[in-house]
């Protein structure tokens, strides 16, 4: 199958195989999984449902130490919830990336996720993991800290499947005030997961107690948007990956923003 690749067409940012996917090695990452403190249904496009109710969220920070456009750090948040076809998986509002230009564009152009670069760090001191969003420098949007002390139970476990769905809205906007060029698409894309074994042959997979803080609101960048409600886990991973494009699941051609919000 024909390759995906950025522009400009001769020099492009990224490439990637319509039937490989897009690889992801060496990944570390932590992650809170809480219910939301308030109605989420304006931060959602139509055609997707909060899965639950309260509807349940996702931060994580994770680290790829390498993949098919270069190493980098991110911070993501999600939504969990269901599609017109009656599937289940995590819409981005919010994504951040560190200094890696073909990250951010291969994620935004292709798929539509809404990547910014930012300053993310993820470092561990003795037995706690700390992870910390600041953009621009030094206004800290966020703090992710986990102490993952415990094997992840067979029961937590299947909160997490291997291949995860995620939407996201791609938007080209306008190019004159008759919105002649506009288009705004809901994507649904995937990740599948192989999680790392260690020396004794068991998944790196561990929980244990997790906080999330919103450091400094920011208009610009409303992260806390996603309101923080009840912890239901913390994880800390590692994994190699693969990324790769489903499907559009609805298009439209007007110089507005139609599928943002539902009400």
């Amino acid at each position: 199958m024909p390759d995906v690749k950025g522009i400009p067409l001769d020099a492009p940012l990224y490439r990637g195989s319509k039937d490989r996917g897009s690889a992801f090695l060496g990944c570390q990452a932590i992650s809170l999984v809480f219910s939301v403190g308030h109605e989420v249904s304006s931060l959602l496009p139509k055609g997707l449902v909060p899965e639950a109710s309260p509807a349940i969220a996702v931060v994580g920070i994770a680290s790829y130490s390498s993949s098919t456009v270069g190493p980098y750090l991110e911070c993501y948040s999600g939504i969990q919830v269901r599609d017109p076809g009656g599937e289940t998986g995590f819409y981005i509002p919010y994504i951040y990336v560190t200094t890696n230009d073909a990250a951010l564009a291969s994620g935004r152009e292709v798929l539509g996720a809404p990547k910014k670069l930012a300053h993310i760090t993820l470092i561990r001191e003795g037995g706690l993991i700390q992870g910390t969003l600041e953009r621009p420098a030094g206004k800290r949007l966020l703090t992710l800290t986990a102490q993952p002390d415990q094997r992840m139970s067979s029961s937590s476990q299947q909160m997490f499947s291997a291949r995860t769905y995620f939407y996201s809205v791609r938007h080209l906007p306008p190019i004159n005030e008759r919105g002649k060029g506009a288009v705004t698409q809901l994507v649904k894309w995937c990740t599948a997961r192989t999680l790392r074994r260690d020396e004794l042959g068991e998944e790196v997979q561990f929980t244990g107690p997790t906080s999330l803080t919103y450091d400094s609101p920011s208009i610009v960048d409303p992260v806390h948007n996603l309101a923080l409600g009840e912890p239901v886990l913390g994880t800390y991973e590692e994994y190699d990956a693969k990324l790769e494009a489903i499907d559009i699941l609805s298009e439209t051609a007007t110089p507005c923003f139609p599928l943002l919000p539902s009400t």
